[in-house]
């Protein structure tokens, strides 16, 4: 008998009975909650302020620039603006003496803080660069039902999510819902990236055709007894799970409609798996696969790859084999995989995919911050989530079709599928704060700054997430270190090792024949970047690699002025040792006209 996943609208008891019976997810409708108010900020600037080490400000008010060489600084500052595509102009000096310099346009505040740090690696007289923040008064989203959403600021069960906008919105990452697919829908407009229907079964799939390109959801809606075996027990609306999924990642939010989702400028990527009585394992492996980047016969490329899958959704039994070997792929293309712990009340270690090696299993809590009782439990949990409990559901969107699709609205439902997909947009939010995260290192991250359960909530991980500590652990580690030439690393066997993941090497050329090297360890997997810039605009370093055995594997040789690059990306099983060397090509030497700086991320 093939294992089926299923997800439609029942009431609780009724979907406690559908998870052991037909292996299915449930969830169900309930009352939303108003709440307090939290504050949030503009995520964009068009404004640098940069600090000299030099500026004084004047006694009587005014301020005065001790500086030589002005118009090298501003060559500088015009050579780290065009590395980013930018136009920089000087606006105005600040009282302490420090300039603020005007951009063409408007960028979000983590590519401007990019921008100032190129500028400090550029220029030693420096003394600090950062993005002028624009503020505004203390206000919420203006999406009218964004008070019913006590999941996202409820200070005793929800998830501290307005604090986390402050730093991260998941801008630039690709979300997949592994679901029913989506309806279009006015509050989710513009989220939707193209999308696959992965049901193989014209019966299951309730569309007249199986696998296809068309992901929209055009109902699972049921009668009594439709799957066999008496189940369900009664006719069942379409549940249109995925809309409401996709609603509480990416929701547009400051719209002046609906609600918001928790990182509302991460994109969706609709991958339909379920459909009437369920879903197979070999569809939804295959989904997971494709979403991550992976190759599925017969089905065309993915160019949208997904860096989080959601799956709101599960059966009983223990992981298979089919289903590990897709999580163990996505992961290895880098994806995180959530998984909804399960409503059945009983330990997760019975519930597939949550009970998969490498996934990140949610149980649900509810308003008081304790488990919610239909909530699966157990040491397989990683960390709890809101997914609503008595009266307090989580509002998201919805469709008002019972069978077909008919006009947007939004429902409150309760479920481990609503708490998932709170972890899946926090896990969106920190991959955009630092692109350069691991599924391990979020999934460690997610559960080291989860706050403590403010009711009992035993065998539901480590804690409740914090969107805000995770967002800000994630940016906070994006920043480069700085790392120090040290001599003598004239050779491959005296090179400088570098640990850190994000680093900035900070280095000189002393003479025309000094050389420097740097060795970097690289894990399976991963991709190394490395951008040399010389200090001295006039000046031309040349970067090279080599792998362990000193075979040179790429060089570059742009001319001054133009950063010389190298990427290697590590498809083995195992560390990779290379090197970085930097030599003399042209222009000046020594500890000031010799200095370089050279970026590396992996």
């Amino acid at each position: 008998m093939k294992q089926t996943y299923s997800m439609h609208a029942a009431t609780l008891t009724q979907r406690a009975a559908l998870w052991l019976a037909l292996a299915s997810l449930p969830v169900c409708a309930a009352a939303a909650a108003a709440g307090s108010q939290e504050p949030q900020s503009i995520l964009e600037t068009d404004r640098v302020i940069v600090k000299y080490r030099d500026a004084q400000p004047a006694a009587n008010g005014s301020t005065v620039i001790v500086e030589g060489g002005s118009s090298a600084r501003k060559a500088r500052i015009d050579r780290a603006g065009q590395q980013f595509g930018v136009l920089v102009r000087e606006s105005h000096v600040l009282a302490n003496g420090a300039k603020v310099l005007r951009l063409d346009r408007r960028h979000n505040l983590a590519e401007v803080r990019s921008l100032a740090t190129e500028m400090m690696l550029r220029d030693a007289s420096i003394e600090y660069a950062e993005p002028d923040r624009i503020m505004t008064h203390a206000a919420t989203p203006t999406d009218p039902r964004y008070t019913d959403q006590w999941h996202y600021y409820d200070t005793v069960g929800g998830l501290r999510l307005p604090a986390a906008w402050d730093i991260s919105t998941g801008t630039g990452v690709v979300v997949a819902v592994i679901d029913t697919g989506y309806r279009p829908h006015a509050d989710l407009s513009g989220q939707f990236l193209p999308g696959y229907d992965f049901i193989s079964t014209a019966a299951i799939g309730n569309d007249g055709n199986g696998r296809d390109s068309d992901a929209t959801d055009p109902g699972d809606g049921l009668t009594a007894g439709a799957c066999g075996g008496g189940q369900p027990f009664s006719d069942q609306p379409s549940s249109w799970h995925g809309t409401h999924v996709a609603g509480t990642i990416a929701a547009r939010t400051n719209n002046g409609a609906g609600v918001a989702g928790v990182a509302y400028n991460a994109k969706i990527l609709p991958v339909r798996v379920l459909g009437k009585c369920g879903g197979y394992t070999s569809d939804i492996a295959d989904a997971i696969t494709w979403a991550s980047g992976g190759v599925v016969a017969g089905v065309p490329a993915n160019p949208n790859k997904a860096r989080v899958l959601n799956l709101s959704l599960g059966g009983g039994g223990a992981c298979s084999a089919t289903m590990q070997n897709a999580v163990n792929g996505a992961r290895s293309r880098g994806a995180v995989v959530v998984a909804a712990a399960g409503n059945s009340a009983m330990d997760v270690r019975n519930a597939s995919p949550a009970n998969c090696t490498g996934v990140i299993a949610v149980a649900a809590t509810g308003r008081t911050g304790g488990r919610a009782r239909y909530s699966n439990f157990g040491a397989l949990v990683a960390v709890a989530a809101p997914g609503g409990d008595g009266a307090s559901g989580v509002l998201s969107t919805l469709n008002s079709g019972r069978s077909g699709p008919l006009a947007d609205t939004y429902a409150a439902y309760q479920g481990t599928s609503m708490a998932a997909p709170h972890v899946a947009g926090v896990a969106a939010l920190m991959f955009a704060a630092n692109t350069n995260l691991t599924p391990d290192e979020i999934a460690a991250r997610l559960k080291s700054t989860a706050r403590a359960f403010p009711a009992s909530c035993s065998g539901c991980g480590t804690g409740i997430v914090d969107a805000a500590a995770a967002a800000a652990w994630a940016r906070t580690s994006a920043a480069p270190v700085v790392v120090a030439e040290s001599e003598a690393n004239n050779t491959i066997a005296t090179a400088n090792t570098v640990t850190p993941a994000n680093a900035s090497v900070t280095g000189n050329l002393g003479t025309t024949t000094d050389t420097d090297y740097f060795r970097v360890d690289l894990p399976a997997g991963k991709t190394l970047k490395a951008s040399l810039s010389a200090v001295l605009a006039t000046a031309n370093y040349d970067l090279q690699l080599y792998n362990s055995a000193g075979k040179q594997l790429s060089a570059s040789v742009n001319r001054a002025g133009v950063a010389d690059t190298a990427t290697f990306a590590n498809t083995s099983t195992s560390t990779a040792v290379l090197y970085l060397r930097v030599v003399y090509a042209s222009g000046g030497t020594g500890t000031s006209n010799g200095r370089y700086a050279l970026a590396l991320t992996r």
